[in-house]
């Protein structure tokens, strides 16, 4: 595509999208919502309260595992969308709106959605490396689960099972950076399976299946630690991690995530001494097997399935002193799995879980700058679901999604929005016009590279903050001014956004994986291309939830229509469908290149 209305409008959005909003919305104040009362958490610490196990399910092999039983709705009752409506509720749900998933939500409800989607079977990343290796596990490499991510992150039927986990693995992060987790594709599989299996379970059962798997034991080095002597202190990464970034952060939160203040100042969630305490309970933690040897916790025995079975607790390296953090104590001879029980409910309990993680669950899927009532209302759901359960994962997700203020109209005084995540914008477009391979590999791989890729690739975040912090604000910006954060700022820069225009337009003209074998299917979109204001109705619909402003509108509308098409005659037929796909291609990169696309409302 080398039209020079193109070549005007790419640099035109480069200027723009630096520009843009990554928080969201306008710089106007919130409307005044009265945050609701969240129910009080728990004080007390319950080791196996009800409704938490504390001992994930072992996962057996297999195409599917199937899904945990429905819980009480949080909501009395069911929403219903309009068209618009249904494609910005399932660009936020999902990895993007499809006609038919548009369709298919506006004809039903919200409820009846939901009970569809936690219903439906899971199907294991792991499963698609072990059927290509039947004989010979050990030969993966990370490029087969790019592979299989990017199946099911666009193939997928269980599209907000895809979309949640996705947004797991950048809370509980295990990244492939790590020299230790690349080369154990089995195990990183295993890891984000092990996020989608829990996506709609509880909390803490959650909780306890990240800091077993060997995975996150290799990232942030609790596997292989060992008790305190003389000569060596307990490895404490995971022990802070595990309460800065996983379930209560660094200081103390009100119900509705406000901080809590002494003499003006945020009052600290835990102190040294506090890590040095957890650090003891996750000591002997190392690779599952029959036996507790030695040579079993430092890795010398060679067991293919050990990369993906939980850690077992190896008594001869576990600290068998007292343990003191966040209040409570263990006996020093309770054990490993009891250690470990009290410290994850300790954690799970704590008044900072429900907001602390309902902020994250939002920044993620709706806005970078929720309101105090809308945190508030998602960790009132955390708290009970309605049925006295604490931390139920498809009460809290109801309530992200569901809340007044993700479903308040695009425009409003609330500051929804978000800056699209670069894959998020890959996979928009993949499930927006029916990308696929003919062979079903979707060899999309390394895309980190923000000049020739998109700046961002699954499960590979430069550290334990995620690809960008939760609390990022880009400096010298209108943002900073008014005091609002966007984290997705912190990996755009021009070249990342030079990256993303040059890499979409390939994509969308040429396809994207090895061999460009993943390509479009603009049948419904080449029928509209001699009706610009109906194609560009059909990609408002798709990519923007309907709300493309009428100054963009126009502007596309303008550069579409600078491309004849000519009158079919008999022998022009190539040259006339030729027009047709600049003017489709033309459409679809401007609206992608757009802030209003961007920037998701």
């Amino acid at each position: 595509m080398t039209h020079p209305i193109l070549r005007r409008v790419l640099a035109l959005a480069l200027t723009a999208l630096l520009s843009a909003c990554g928080g969201g919305g306008d710089s106007q104040s919130s409307t005044s919502l009265k945050p609701d009362t969240p129910a009080v958490p728990p004080t007390t610490v319950a080791p196996g309260d009800p409704g938490t196990p504390v001992t994930p399910p072992g996962t057996t092999p297999g195409d599917t595992i199937p899904p945990p039983p429905l819980t009480t709705p949080p909501v009395a009752q069911a929403v219903t969308f309009t068209r618009q409506e249904a494609s910005r509720f399932l660009g936020r749900a999902t990895f993007g709106p499809n006609m038919a998933a548009i369709d298919a939500l506006a004809a039903s409800d919200s409820d009846a959605w939901f009970k569809a989607q936690f219903s439906k079977p899971q199907t294991l990343h792991r499963k698609y490396i072990d059927a290509k290796y039947p004989t010979a596990p050990g030969k993966a490499v990370p490029t087969d689960f790019y592979e299989s991510f990017w199946q099911q992150a666009v193939r997928g039927d269980d599209q907000l099972r895809q979309r949640v986990a996705f947004a797991l693995s950048e809370i509980f992060v295990v990244s492939t950076q790590n020299e230790a987790v690349w080369p154990l594709t089995r195990g990183v599989a295993s890891y984000y399976d092990t996020l989608g299996q829990h996506a709609f379970g509880n909390f803490r059962t959650l909780l306890q299946a990240v800091a077993t798997h060997p995975m996150m034991g290799l990232y942030l080095s609790h596997l292989r630690n060992q008790k305190e002597s003389a000569t060596r202190t307990p490895d404490e990464n995971f022990a802070r991690e595990v309460m800065q970034l996983f379930t209560i952060g660094l200081y103390q939160l009100n119900g509705d995530g406000s901080l809590k203040l002494s003499g003006g100042k945020p009052i600290d969630t835990y102190t040294r001494d506090d890590v040095s305490g957890l650090a003891k309970v996750f000591t002997g933690w190392s690779w599952a097997g029959p036996d507790q040897g030695a040579n079993r916790f430092n890795g010398g025995v060679a067991d293919p399935d050990r990369d993906w079975k939980p850690m077992q607790n190896y008594a001869a390296f576990h600290s068998t002193s007292e343990k003191r953090f966040l209040g409570v104590s263990t006996a020093g001879t309770a054990g490993g799995e009891a250690d470990m029980a009290l410290a994850l409910d300790t954690l799970f309990n704590h008044p900072n879980a429900g907001p602390f993680f309902g902020r994250q669950l939002i920044q993620r899927l709706v806005t970078s700058n929720p309101s105090p009532a809308y945190v508030g209302r998602v960790a009132a759901a955390f708290a009970d679901n309605g049925s006295g359960v604490r931390g139920d994962m498809q009460a809290v997700i109801r309530a992200v999604l569901l809340d007044r203020e993700a479903l308040a109209p695009a425009g409003t005084s609330l500051r929804t929005g978000k800056l699209r995540e670069p894959l998020v914008r890959l996979a928009n477009w993949m499930r927006a016009f029916d990308a696929k391979d003919a062979a079903l590999q979707y060899r999309i791989y390394y895309l980190s590279d923000p000049l020739a890729g998109l700046g961002q690739s699954p499960m590979n975040a430069p550290s334990v903050f995620n690809y960008f912090r939760p609390s990022y604000v880009p400096p010298n910006s209108a943002l900073a001014t008014a005091g609002l954060v966007a984290p997705e700022m912190q990996i755009t820069s021009e070249p990342s956004v030079t990256g993303y225009l040059n890499f979409m337009q390939d994509a969308i003209s040429g396809g994207v994986a090895e061999e460009r074998a993943v390509r479009a299917d603009y049948t419904p979109e080449l029928a509209l291309a001699d009706q610009s204001g109906a194609l560009l109705d059909r990609i408002n619909l798709l990519l923007l939830g309907g709300n493309m402003s009428s100054r963009l509108r126009g502007q596309i509308l303008a550069a579409v229509d600078s491309i004849p098409i000519p009158a079919a005659t008999a022998g022009n037929a190539a040259q006339v469908n030729t027009m047709k796909t600049y003017r489709v291609h033309l459409a679809i990169l401007l609206a992608m290149a757009s802030p209003e696309y961007l920037v998701q409302k």
